[in-house]
């Protein structure tokens, strides 16, 4: 059974960074792309970025340049490194995988 598990979430002020991570077992890591979503409070979830399993990374036209996507195949872990924050990047952040896995997200708060 594929657990995912986000962390690095936190209270940041606007123009700051955080990097989350997104640790994964029970699957073939590396055969596997991952994604990043986020829900803001009263909203639905929506994509952010995504990985390929040679490490290419798509993204949302509202992160691009200021969002990157990474992932460390030995450590089964996939980041996000966020940088310039906006308020309105204020969400529950989760990753997933192909297989309809979800971890249960980390919290990200960015106000002054």
């Amino acid at each position: 059974q594929v657990q995912l598990v986000e962390s690095g979430g936190g209270l940041v002020q606007p123009g700051g960074s955080l990097r989350l991570s997104c640790a994964a077992s029970g699957s073939i890591f590396s055969r596997n792309a991952m994604e990043w979503y986020r829900r803001a409070p009263g909203k639905q979830r929506d994509w952010v970025a995504s990985i390929t399993k040679d490490g290419t990374g798509n993204y949302a036209d509202s992160v691009k340049g200021r969002f990157t996507i990474s992932r460390d195949n030995a450590k089964k872990t996939v980041y996000l490194q966020m940088n310039s924050l906006k308020p309105e990047d204020t969400a529950v952040y989760y990753c997933s995988d192909p297989f309809g896995s979800w971890g249960r997200g980390t919290q990200v708060t960015v106000s002054s």
